[in-house]
């Protein structure tokens, strides 16, 4: 290693980012390139997600990084004083948690894929363009965030520290969950984490990653739902030149950039059956090809999946692989949904409000009425624990007052009172969903001065909407999804969103 390069503290001390009087600190990006157009350039494309720190040198970059706390580094393959392939090394001795972008003129550089074989975040060709380097940064971001924050496990009321994200519940179903990560973490067997759409399965992920033997080396996170099948298989597992229209250059696939490292997989429901079958070959010999490529590549990843599907049913219908279940469902963690654990929700909204709290500059606030905590405990929940949080932070950055009341709870959870009220628990409100309801809805929001009204009427509609599709389809979502002109992951979060039953007769709950 060149002695230039300078020597890195291998435990260091992050200087704190001065946090911002109304928000979170920005996330804070290094960028090391001796062409001044491109240090001016990313500074200027990446303001508005982060902020940009920039050096000319290999050395001063590494000082830099030495001094700062940063959360990706964009790095230059020629420097003046140092290959970027070293600087690289350098960084990642200090710290493997950090995601390192090369920044390169020829695409298929060898340098940049070595690099990437080595485990670098990814590479993006010069001329840079803002769209995709802004895109490619705030993936980097997000992963060094999921890889970085420590997760405690905890079901005590003490409160988490300011480094960490808490695990919340001392329901037994919860503590079942601790159990079973502590049991788990420290085995090299695939683990399937299951359970509804907000329940925290990312969570469980990143805990089983940080508390494995693996925690040192690069953790990545793949949602196999965003991306169309064509590109997921690329993203996994590579391509070669000319393996497709616009393959221009050989591209390092997820499970070869992890090796040795952790994989998550999250909604791993949605995959093609070509990719599940690929997926279940390295499953089983940690082996594959790159798209287009007959070379036989090994890798060594731990994979953690995740999925909110009925995989079962899933096989039963011929839209998914049996032997890749039963090798992902080397062990299962179930994660319950809120509504079978609300005597969790008081210590969930206490965390949470003092989160927002302190992000929003709210000082003088005191917490939630006796009135508006028992709608809280007694509301179904069905976006579950992240649902929660979102309504928990829009009360408090709304507020005015030092203490929130009913009257500042979003109307689906104040409404149960009057559901509750109704002769016979029905709903008070005469419309009901049969599309016939929609003049009914809009006169008694009128007559109730609601501000709301365009939203209420649009949300009944894309109920109703909705529900006749999947009726007519039998519950098939993906038929349902098509119809509608919509993702099955966006079909999905509807379905949780309004709480519609895929039994035999779809309905709302």
């Amino acid at each position: 290693m060149d002695d230039r390069v300078a020597t890195l503290n291998p435990n260091p001390q992050p200087t704190p980012i001065p946090k911002s009087k109304w928000s979170k600190p920005m996330p804070s990006v290094l960028v090391i390139d001796d062409d001044r157009a491109i240090l001016a350039l990313t500074e200027k494309a990446l303001s508005t997600i982060a902020d940009v720190e920039t050096a000319a040198t290999a050395k001063e970059g590494l000082e830099k990084l030495r001094a700062g706390a940063f959360d990706t580094v964009l790095l230059d393959i020629q420097l003046p004083d140092q290959n970027g392939l070293a600087v690289y090394c350098e960084i990642r001795e200090y710290d493997r948690r950090i995601p390192v972008v090369f920044m390169t003129v020829e695409a298929a550089s060898s340098t940049a894929i070595e690099a990437m074989q080595l485990g670098a975040f990814d590479y993006i060709g010069k001329p840079l363009s803002v769209e995709p380097l802004r895109d490619l940064i705030e993936k980097a971001i997000e992963q060094r965030q999921i890889s970085s924050v420590p997760v405690a496990i905890s079901a005590d009321d003490k409160s988490p520290g300011e480094s960490g994200e808490l695990f919340i519940g001392r329901s037994p179903a919860m503590l079942s969950v601790f159990k079973a990560i502590g049991k788990v973490s420290k085995q090299d067997v695939p683990i399937l984490i299951r359970g509804e759409s907000g329940t925290g399965k990312e969570l469980v992920a990143r805990a089983l990653y940080q508390y494995s033997h693996r925690s040192d080396e690069i953790f990545l996170a793949v949602n196999c739902a965003a991306l169309p099948d064509n590109l997921l298989e690329s993203e996994l597992f590579g391509h070669e030149k000319g393996a497709f229209t616009g393959a221009e250059s050989r591209r390092i696939g997820k499970f070869e950039q992890c090796n040795g490292g952790t994989l998550f997989l999250d909604e791993i429901g949605d995959m093609a059956p070509s990719v599940q079958a690929k997926v279940l070959r390295v499953l089983q010999e940690q082996r594959f090809e790159r798209v287009g490529g007959n070379k036989e590549l090994t890798t060594d990843v731990r994979i953690i999946a995740a999925t909110n599907r009925p995989l079962e049913q899933m096989v039963a219908d011929g839209d998914y692989r049996e032997d890749l279940l039963y090798r992902l469902n080397g062990v299962t963690i179930e994660l319950p949904p809120l509504r079978e654990r609300l005597s969790d929700v008081p210590a969930l909204v206490q965390f949470f409000m003092a989160q927002a709290k302190k992000e929003f500059n709210k000082p003088d606030l005191e917490g939630l009425s006796p009135e508006a905590a028992e709608l809280f405990e007694g509301y179904h929940w069905p976006g579950n624990v992240r649902q929660l949080r979102a309504v928990i932070r829009r009360c408090v950055l709304d507020t005015v007052m030092p203490v929130i009341t009913p009257d500042g709870l979003p109307k689906e959870i104040t409404r149960i009172k009057a559901v509750d009220n109704a002769p016979g628990g029905a709903p008070a409100s005469p419309e009901t969903l049969d599309g016939a309801g929609l003049p009914q809805l809009v006169k008694r929001l009128l007559a109730e001065k609601s501000t709301d009204v365009y939203a209420e009427a649009t949300q009944y509609m894309e109920k109703y909407v909705i529900t006749e599709v999947l009726k007519s389809t039998g519950g098939n979502q993906s038929q349902a999804a098509e119809i509608l002109g919509i993702t099955r992951g966006k079909l999905r979060d509807r379905i949780t969103t309004f709480d519609i039953s895929l039994t035999s007769n779809v309905q709302i709950g």
